[in-house]
């Protein structure tokens, strides 16, 4: 079973149709073991937020998709051990602390983080960082 972290912008595709969403869905298949830092869920949270705000999702719908998220195959992991790693990475690379716990995971747990953010793909991928990244859409 290969073990790849998951971020928010992963996560939340499975639960509301988005470009890249297919690609998403695909890692909920057996063959993989998906791990997240616990900053996952507030950043689930607030997405849904957004959602509520920006695009008129009910509230009730976005109370449903955290329910369903409760019950998904991401494994949770503590973010404090990562925090000093993480802010290292977040000063090197000028990306914020919450991108760099998911790249700290993936490299504590030597495996890759699949993300659909764009931007912080391309911002790391010419990096040191590089080998632990994997768009949503790459063959895994």
């Amino acid at each position: 079973m290969t073990r790849y972290v998951v971020d928010a912008s992963v996560a939340i595709k499975w639960f509301v149709p988005e470009i890249h969403s297919d690609a998403a869905f695909r890692l909920r298949g057996s063959s993989y073991e998906l791990i997240a830092p616990d900053l996952l869920i507030p950043e689930i949270g607030n997405i849904l937020w957004k959602k509520i705000i920006r695009d008129g999702m009910k509230l009730g719908v976005a109370g449903e998709i955290l329910k369903h998220f409760e019950a998904s195959p991401v494994a949770i992991c503590p973010s404090m051990p990562l925090a000093h790693i993480a802010l290292g990475f977040a000063a090197e690379e000028r990306r914020s602390v919450y991108d760099c716990l998911y790249v700290a995971l993936a490299m504590a747990e030597s495996c890759r983080l699949v993300t659909a953010d764009e931007k912080l793909h391309n911002a790391l991928m010419n990096t040191r960082f590089s080998q632990h990244l994997c768009w949503v859409e790459d063959k895994l």
